[in-house]
């Protein structure tokens, strides 16, 4: 059977085989066929990466002096210590940035430390990314700053701290774009010069290593007993801002995320305890997906709308009072942060109906002086993630446009970034998420030089959508026991998403409507009758009429708990109707 593959649906990806390989799997770890299969898919090479990717605990995180600056680092801030100077931890106003600096701010105080916390408030339109950290070291007379989350790319602000007597530890984990600041030590992955073996460390990671080290040095100098800092304290904050800031769930970061989701279970902070009441959460149940759809964007909001420092004063607050009334003020800000995104989010979506040439090329790049500067970076992901295409939004300000990008993966942004620089104010980020400030008089030519670099890198077949499938599956494997043993590839997130399975299957009748825009399709294979739930797919409703249907499906298995009764059920992410012809896998790319 041929698959009807309607205009602009998804282009589904086949598993590729490997059949020594899966027979190695299969027979080192006694796993179902099915997950041996997944592990091929997500590109795994040998039983050793296995190995550590499904049994990695705490021992096997990677040593933190293997930056190149860890000892020079950990010296100037036993120095500060031993001299009880103040110094400050000065953050990024995002997610990653909070829980980093809250972080680093409970230890060393636990450690004796004098510090002074603050975090960029770049909701308004500044060219800095330091923004007023050098006000805030001279006022609270810092002779030490560490930067958390950001720093790479603001050598020149760095140089004005350097040069009033402030030293500085730069720790990041963004791309270097050009000149690096000149400073005491930079503790970053991503430089060229580094010899720490994993890119993918967040901000949170790269701050949880500094603790890390400090911790070995004190105790080596038996200025702590190895008892008094416990260091899986700080893996929830760790979780929190890796999950939040789309950190690959792969190597190290996996550990520290797994790890971390116990720590936050046990709800320590009362903080975090009363947003996920307010979120309705279940702290034995949570997930990465919660804390990316729930926890994360009401901390986020504060970055966006109002005071991010609040948001590092939720993490550390211990009084259960405060912490109430300091969520519920998270989760207004939250509400006001939807309401400004829907009205951006209509603007941006008549401008593409209105103008559909937007669409003809293979980017897209918008902007507006009515568009709040904080939610951009939202609509950007949105945008691309809708359309598939490199996006950059820009809100405009004073003259002063601040962009945000997102793109896919066959399109990296810093190159391009980097390549334009005379353009631009300022620019930072990653291949795949970035930030700029441009002249609003430059914002034309950049936008048509953005476009062209995307139309000479992208083939049209980039532009579509892709399914990458992992792993064929018959309804009969579908067990309880299965599914137990999918948790085995758990926590999944950005880079280790929940399996995407098919199969062939019968319509038994035609789907039914839930709400407006999904639906419940009843499926049977042989013997055996499952429902699927096809989440936001109610448009194509009218290709399954009939029953009696054949369909291939591409699903998410998931336990679905009713009345106490548990059931298997599918999230259908896409079907095919199948005709009679070639067999289904000829299409798509394998």
């Amino acid at each position: 059977m041929a698959p009807q593959v309607p205009i602009n649906a998804p282009i589904w990806v086949y598993p590729e085989k490997n059949v020594s390989l899966f027979q190695a799997i299969t027979k080192e770890f006694n796993i179902h066929p099915v997950i041996a299969q997944i592990l091929i898919s997500r590109g795994f090479k040998t039983i050793e990466e296995i190995h550590e990717f499904l049994y990695g605990k705490l021992p096997n995180l990677l040593d933190p002096d293997l930056f190149p600056d860890m000892t020079v680092a950990v010296d100037r801030i036993l120095l500060a210590l031993q001299n009880q100077e103040p110094f400050l931890i000065y953050g990024d106003n995002d997610v990653d940035g909070m829980t980093a600096a809250a972080l680093l701010a409970e230890f060393f105080r636990s450690v004796g430390a004098k510090v002074v916390v603050d975090i960029s408030n770049r909701s308004t339109l500044k060219k800095s990314l330091i923004g007023d950290a050098l006000q805030i070291a001279l006022k609270n007379r810092c002779k030490l700053m560490i930067t958390v989350d950001c720093g790479i790319t603001a050598a020149k602000e760095i140089e004005e701290v350097v040069e009033n007597g402030i030293d500085v530890i730069i720790t990041d984990h963004h791309e270097p774009t050009a000149k690096i600041p000149h400073c005491i030590a930079t503790l970053n992955p991503k430089l060229i010069n580094s010899t720490y073996p994993n890119r993918d460390l967040t901000g949170v990671g790269v701050a949880f290593k500094l603790a890390h080290a400090v911790t070995s040095a004190l105790i080596e100098q038996e200025k702590i007993t190895p008892t008094q800092v416990d260091l899986k304290n700080y893996l929830d904050l760790v979780a929190l801002g890796t999950i939040a800031d789309m950190g690959a769930l792969r190597g190290e970061n996996r550990i520290l995320v797994r790890y971390g989701l116990k720590q936050l279970k046990k709800l320590k902070r009362m903080g975090l305890a009363k947003l996920f009441q307010i979120s309705d959460l279940k702290p034995n149940e949570i997930s990465p997906g919660d804390i990316a759809s729930k926890i994360a964007p009401r901390l986020n909001s504060l970055g966006r709308i109002a005071e991010p420092i609040k948001g590092v004063e939720l993490l550390l607050l211990r009084d259960s009072k405060q912490a109430e009334a300091l969520a519920q003020e998270l989760d207004l800000h939250n509400l006001e942060r939807q309401k400004i995104e829907k009205e951006i989010a209509e603007d941006i979506e008549n401008t593409i109906y209105q103008h559909p040439e937007i669409l003809l090329g293979k980017a897209i790049v918008l902007h507006s002086d009515k568009w709040h500067p904080g939610i951009i970076a939202i609509l950007a992901a949105r945008i691309a993630k809708q359309y598939n295409r490199p996006t950059l939004i820009i809100s405009i300000e004073q003259g002063v446009g601040k962009g945000s990008l997102r793109t896919i993966p066959e399109f990296p942004l810093l190159p391009i970034l980097k390549q334009h620089a005379n353009l631009l104010i300022n620019f930072g980020g990653h291949d795949y998420a970035a930030g700029l400030t441009i002249k609003e008089e430059d914002i034309p030519e950049f936008r048509t030089k953005f476009i062209a670099a995307a139309g000479l890198a992208l083939k049209e077949q980039d532009v579509f959508t892709k399914l990458y499938l992992d792993a064929k599956i018959n309804f009969t494997e579908l067990t309880f026991d299965f599914m137990e043993s999918l948790h085995l590839l758990e926590p999944f997130g950005n880079e280790n998403p929940p399996p995407l399975l098919y199969c062939e299957t019968t319509q038994v009748w035609p789907p039914k409507m839930i709400g407006k825009y999904h639906m419940k399709l009843f499926l049977e294979q042989g013997d055996r009758m499952l429902e699927g739930i096809a989440f936001g797919l109610a448009h194509r409703r009218h290709e399954l009429r009939r029953k009696g249907m054949k369909l291939q499906i591409a699903f998410t298995p998931h336990v679905n708990l009713f009345l106490n009764k548990a059931s298997i059920q599918l999230q259908i992410k896409d079907f095919q109707v199948l005709e009679e012809g070639t067999p289904p896998d000829s299409h798509g790319v394998s």
